[in-house]
């Protein structure tokens, strides 16, 4: 997909630039306990402002359903890209689409979402608020990839309001997954895991015949075992999925794709961070001391090897979910292995954002240790299903702006 690049804006020095940031980062107590999309947004402002432009940031946080609530202020934001650009970036409180000029370098307006016009499914609101919007810009820069696959003020109508291009973080993220799509270098795995089936249908279904290989932990890995015909005790499970997963299985048979579902998993005695667990055959979940009240948290170390030696040996992969609730100490080893795999692999890494990311900083891998991690989780899987994503076809329309 050509997208119009920064280049295509001309000379910006002295220009007023917006720029569509996502800066949606996980709070506690106010304050960043994760910061790596504000670090993925650094190299485009970086860029406009060695290129003597001045930059308006929005962005949004959280879901604070259209209305004002400190607890999704990006006043904290704001104050850690100042200290990551070395440099005061100011900070506009109140309604975004009331927001009086910046006066400095850099500027973050208030949360795009307390506005109910940003995500509003009337286009003349969402086109109203793009346009209080661009009072504070001659041109637009679409950065915030976590948000390309919805139909947004900030996302798709600013980009028609104002002349626009996608900033450095797009072009990449886009590059990264039409590698992913229609040229990996093989052998090519898809690592998929996190809590349900139903999340990843679409994936499974268009990258089943691009694949060597599919491997499959996480929640949704207990549909596929029901499906093979084995009991998950109380294990998440979505029952109506199990169909459409027994199609799969045959279908990557069909197609000689390697789906690989585990052979041992770790089962607790409930969900939390000291429960009692086991590690047991997959198709021995019920034969615990739990019994059917058993519930599988992770991986078994006989998979997570698996999975890595198949991790390790390709050219291409991607992963997208844990493949346990890492954030429990006892139940995140799985996660590790399949992490530590990435990094050792000789090829290229893709870390699908999301759960995904957040597992390997939590797990204390630094980002440098993968080709690629990913600012997107949802963006990425849309793009991965083969779907348009309408905040990447604005930027490349003929005649926008």
């Amino acid at each position: 997909m050509a997208l119009r690049t920064l280049d295509s804006l001309g000379d910006l020095a002295g220009r007023r630039v917006v720029v569509r940031c996502d800066l949606n980062v996980p709070l506690r107590d106010g304050r960043i306990t994760d910061d790596g999309r504000v670090r993925a947004s650094l190299p485009t402002l970086r860029r406009l402002l060695d290129a003597g432009a001045t930059v308006t940031v929005v962005s949004h946080l959280g879901r604070p359903d259209g209305s004002p609530d400190p607890r999704y202020s990006l006043e904290p934001v704001a104050a850690r890209l100042g200290e990551l650009l070395d440099r005061e970036v100011g900070f506009v409180p109140g309604a975004p689409g009331d927001a009086q000029p910046g006066s400095g370098a850099v500027t973050v307006l208030e949360n795009l979402r307390f506005d109910p016009r940003e995500t509003s499914k009337n286009a003349s609101e969402r086109r109203a608020f793009a346009e209080a919007l661009a009072r504070h810009g001659d041109v637009f820069v679409s950065d915030g990839f976590g948000v390309v696959h919805r139909k947004q003020a900030s996302v798709y109508e600013l980009a028609e309001v104002l002349p626009s291009a996608a900033g450095l973080l797009i072009a990449d993220e886009l590059e990264v997954l039409e590698r992913l799509t229609e040229r990996p270098e093989k052998p090519y795995t898809v690592v998929l895991g996190g809590s349900k089936v139903s999340d990843k249908l679409g994936v499974i279904d268009h990258l089943l015949p691009r694949v060597d290989t599919l491997l499959i932990g996480g929640g949704m890995l207990f549909t596929f075992l029901a499906a093979q015909g084995h009991a998950v005790g109380k294990s998440l499970l979505e029952q109506d999925q199990i169909p459409t997963v027994r199609e799969y299985l045959e279908r990557a048979e069909q197609l000689g794709v390697t789906l690989l579902v585990p052979t041992d998993v770790v089962v607790a005695s409930g969900f939390s961070a000291d429960a009692d667990h086991e590690t047991v055959a997959a198709d021995a979940i019920e034969s615990t001391a739990f019994g059917a009240d058993g519930i599988g948290l992770d991986i078994g170390p006989e998979t997570a090897e698996a999975f890595a030696g198949r991790i390790a040996g390709s050219q291409t992969v991607f992963w997208n979910g844990p493949m346990g609730v890492f954030e429990f100490p006892a139940f995140a080893a799985g996660t590790k292995r399949v992490a530590e795999a990435l990094t050792e692999t000789a090829g290229l890494s893709v870390v699908g954002g999301g759960d995904s990311a957040a597992a390997v900083r939590a797990l204390g891998f630094a980002d440098d240790r993968f080709g690629h991690i990913s600012t997107g989780g949802g963006a990425s899987l849309e793009f991965l299903e083969g779907k348009r994503l309408p905040g990447l076809e604005v930027l490349g329309r003929e005649g926008t702006a």
